[in-house]
């Protein structure tokens, strides 16, 4: 107990020193202090863009997938893209990805995606009489979807020069373009259970009948376009909203694309495992109308156009 007034007394002398060292400094000099306005500038001027000509970013996001095929859609004889969107087909997606930005204007990423892509026609029930059909064709699928794309964004507000003492701006709309590789497999539920639609051939495909319908690749090439608005938090942070529409060489995301085959044909091309399947699944307009027969060559599908998915995403971003 006795120590401790001794060390406050050294302590004390300590500080005595200092201040006394620190009053023989030439006060003519002047001190400088912090502008907080030029480091408030600071923190948004960015001088990765002024002194690096490459910055990389990585990051995710999360959003929701949806998808256009032959399934579901509105009422008539269908649309195209927006008229023809289930939104209540909706489901989640995610990506991760890197890029490298060439002063922000030119920027490459690669991107990985995985998603949920269904559709219906029971969502035609209300509107059933003007669908020529399609509601009692009564056919749905469900699939995985994983992608793997490489792609280039344009943002043209960074297209101009800019300098030390411009404002760069924050906010920067932007157009994406690229190819990807993606997989997917066609399911639907036949008795509470999943099955493959792909082995079923439930359109004869592979079939000596049918030269013109191949099997088709459960993995193929497909081209993402889309657009989407990036805001610039900090010089190391990205917020971004985006949405990407992928064009597809494919008819068969949904497993339906042409007309109804004969049913006997099954029997000559599928092991016992998979005849009860093809035979259910092939056609399941009996499901709604008991009476109701399909006879080969009727339309099942509309082969003019293709399938195709799509994404939005809320994406987020490091610098480095």
């Amino acid at each position: 107990m006795k120590k401790i007034p001794a060390f406050v007394s050294i302590i004390f002398l300590f500080c005595t020193s200092i201040q006394s060292a620190a009053a023989q400094i030439d006060t003519s000099q002047k001190v400088v202090t912090p502008n907080t306005t030029a480091a408030k500038k600071y923190i948004f001027a960015d001088d990765l863009y002024y002194d690096n000509k490459v910055t990389y970013e990585v990051g995710a996001s999360l959003g929701v997938m949806n998808c256009l095929t032959d399934l579901g859609g509105g009422k008539g004889i269908g649309k195209k893209f927006i008229k023809d969107i289930n939104i209540g087909k909706t489901e989640p997606a995610g990506t991760i990805y890197l890029s490298a930005a060439y002063k922000y204007a030119i920027v490459l990423r690669t991107e990985a995606t995985w998603g949920i892509v269904k559709a219906s026609d029971a969502v035609l029930k209300s509107v059933k009489e003007s669908t020529y059909g399609r509601y009692e064709r009564n056919l749905s699928f469900r699939s995985p979807v994983f992608e793997f794309m490489a792609a280039a964004e344009i943002h043209p507000r960074y297209f101009k020069k800019y300098t030390k003492k411009e404002k760069l701006p924050r906010l920067s709309p932007y157009l994406m373009g690229g190819v990807g590789y993606f997989s997917f497999n066609p399911r639907a539920k036949l008795s509470g259970e999943w099955v493959d639609l792909r082995p079923l051939r439930t359109e004869g495909q592979g079939f000596a009948e049918y030269p013109d319908r191949k099997v088709y690749k459960l993995k193929q090439i497909n081209f993402p376009v889309g657009a989407g608005i990036k805001y610039k938090v900090s010089p190391f942070f990205n917020l971004a909203i985006e949405c990407v529409y992928r064009i597809l060489n494919t008819d068969y995301l949904d497993d339906v694309s042409t007309t109804y085959i004969d049913k006997n044909l099954f029997s000559r091309y599928l092991g016992v495992d998979l005849l009860g399947n093809a035979m259910l699944l092939h056609d399941r307009t009996n499901e709604i109308n008991p009476t109701h027969i399909s006879h080969t060559n009727d339309i099942r599908g509309n082969p003019k156009n293709n399938d195709a998915y799509f994404s939005v995403n809320f994406k987020f971003g490091l610098i480095f």
